[in-house]
């Protein structure tokens, strides 16, 4: 099970709008993985003072190893179809994950203990800055390495935070395409630069995360509902492009989009397929939360 959960957080990390870090809430484990990368960083110390066994149980090491080969599966064996669904049936995707996330939002915002003012003031804040974030404009970026090494730090920040999504950071640097590619043609020298980059920024953002969750615990939470609300404007399934760019490759992709209605798309023919994975996806998290509380209600 926890190898199915480490694919979907890497299926949903291939996705720009969806985080890795929002099918870790959805499956119970955000905490704990959260917990385990920031012990990794201590873990050199329990190495040489208490040996090679508690060094491995410090960092919680099966758990993140059949985490990472979950997601590590699903970065080689789903990138090609995520990628023809990407231009193939976007639409569907989007319904799919759009009627997910907005699910999700809901039970991710019932580990709030008890709301306040204040909680509810910073879930609305949360809701806004990912909001903005998803208006910005791809930028022109770099290929040089130490700009694919920043690139893998912020995407990987961004990747174990709900609602906001590490693809859609590396959309805004002007590195998804060009990752995705690497990853696809197994370009080891990008994939290396990028890799190195995610961990320098995990080790580094994971002890924020873990303090804020121990600390001000419902607070975060809040904060990590409304980034999942707000990452709703960049999932919603139809888009009308209002500025046309080229990519590294001389072709033409969307720079700037304007969601609108379905109805806009004069009898789009998709518009029951993608209602029909809209709810299938809105019901999963229901259906899985369900199975959650008669397994917890058997034991």
């Amino acid at each position: 099970m926890l190898f199915l959960k480490g694919m979907a957080m890497g299926a949903a990390d291939i996705v720009p709008g969806v985080s890795g870090g929002t099918m870790a809430l959805i499956s119970g484990i955000y905490e704990e993985f959260v917990d385990s990368l920031k012990s990794i960083s201590s873990a050199p110390k329990v190495l040489f003072n208490q040996g090679v066994v508690k060094a491995w149980k410090h960092i919680n090491g099966n758990f993140l190893l059949v985490l990472v080969l979950g997601i590590g599966t699903s970065l080689i064996s789903l990138v090609q179809f995520i990628k023809y669904a990407l231009v193939e049936h976007p639409i569907l995707l989007w319904s799919f994950f759009f009627g997910l996330i907005l699910s999700s939002t809901y039970f991710v915002a019932k580990g709030v203990k008890k709301w306040n003012i204040a909680k509810v003031i910073v879930f609305l804040i949360g809701g806004a800055l990912i909001f903005y974030v998803t208006t910005v404009a791809p930028a022109e970026s770099s290929e040089a390495p130490w700009f694919i090494f920043l690139s893998g730090a912020l995407a990987i920040c961004a990747m174990i935070l709900p609602g906001i999504s590490g693809a859609f950071i590396l959309v805004l640097l002007g590195k998804y395409a060009y990752v995705i590619e690497a990853l696809s043609d197994m370009n080891i020298k990008v994939i290396a630069f990028f890799g190195t980059g995610c961990i320098a920024g995990l080790l580094a953002f994971s002890h924020l995360l873990s303090w804020m969750l121990k600390r001000y615990h419902d607070i975060t939470i809040a904060l990590l509902s409304g980034f999942m609300l707000g990452s709703l404007n960049k999932i919603w399934p139809w888009k009308e492009v209002l500025e046309w760019g080229l990519d590294r490759h001389g072709e033409k992709v969307a720079v700037i989009e304007s969601n609108v209605m379905p109805f806009q798309f004069d009898g789009d023919p998709q518009f029951f397929s993608a209602l029909f994975l809209a709810l299938f996806g809105f019901s999963l998290i229901f259906i899985f939360e369900g199975m959650a509380k008669k397994k917890k209600n058997a034991a």
